[in-house]
């Protein structure tokens, strides 16, 4: 078996995983569905160095921040699929909408709630939580500086910047303070999605700001190197390849 059959049939296998048995590509374009069997199943989705459940949980923030709503269904079936829960899903789709906008995460959520009545799956709601908003600042404050350290006063986070301070204490109070908490996602989860997410959006100073905090918080150089590289399948090689070119002194290895 040549090294191209090999990689057929590996891409085979991650498709069955992902999809289930008979799943195929048809996009009718002469070659086009081997080369995409090959490229994102065979070669992307069988990478090592981050885990299956995590490079889902990429894809899921990427599909929804660039609103890819049919491919977006299929990859929430296939989350299912490999065990994902119900909630990471939605909390996947939800934190997207700090970065995208939340008329996106909203979408992303009508498509979930398709497919989860198609699955007869029933959410069961966490309980409601009710924090001030002073204690909200105070999380997110927390957070940032978990994630950030002493860049989490730099920039449009600066606190003495009266222009960016018309609105990024929202960003603090709900976006790290309450979104980063909720549950059914683990902190390591939500910042490589946040990396995905970025280098799907072309947002260059976010993508290298969170690649740093995915090591502050204890993500490896591999699995940042690696949320990033999920991303090619779904918004491009080219904007992969920039997130990879920015973040290269920082994940060059020593």
């Amino acid at each position: 078996m040549n090294s191209r059959e090999t990689l057929r049939a590996r891409s085979e296998a991650m498709r069955t995983r992902l999809f289930g048995l008979g799943a195929r590509n048809h996009t009718g374009a002469p070659g086009f569905d081997d080369f995409l069997l090959e490229t994102e199943f065979g070669i992307v989705w069988c990478r090592p160095g981050l885990a299956l459940e995590d490079r889902m949980v990429c894809t899921l923030g990427t599909l929804a921040s660039v609103q890819r709503l049919g491919a977006l269904k299929r990859y929430l079936g296939a989350a299912l699929n490999i065990g994902l829960t119900p909630l990471a899903l939605q909390e996947a789709v939800i934190q997207i909408g700090i970065y995208a906008g939340f008329t996106a995460a909203e979408e992303a959520l009508a498509v979930a709630a398709d497919v989860f009545r198609q699955r007869a799956i029933t959410i069961v709601a966490p309980p409601p939580r009710n924090e001030s908003l002073e204690a909200l600042m105070a999380q997110g404050r927390q957070m940032m500086n978990d994630l950030h350290r002493d860049a989490s006063g730099q920039g449009y986070a600066a606190p003495g910047n009266t222009v960016t301070g018309a609105l990024y204490p929202v960003a603090i109070q709900y976006g790290y303070g309450a979104i980063w908490f909720r549950p059914g996602l683990t902190h390591k989860q939500r910042v490589l999605l946040s990396v995905a997410s970025f280098t799907a959006l072309k947002l260059d100073s976010q993508t290298r700001k969170f690649g740093q905090a995915a090591l502050n918080l204890g993500a490896s150089k591999t699995e940042v190197i690696e949320a990033i590289i999920q991303t090619a399948p779904f918004s491009g090689y080219a904007p992969a390849l920039n997130a990879l070119a920015l973040l290269s002194d920082t994940l060059k290895e020593t």
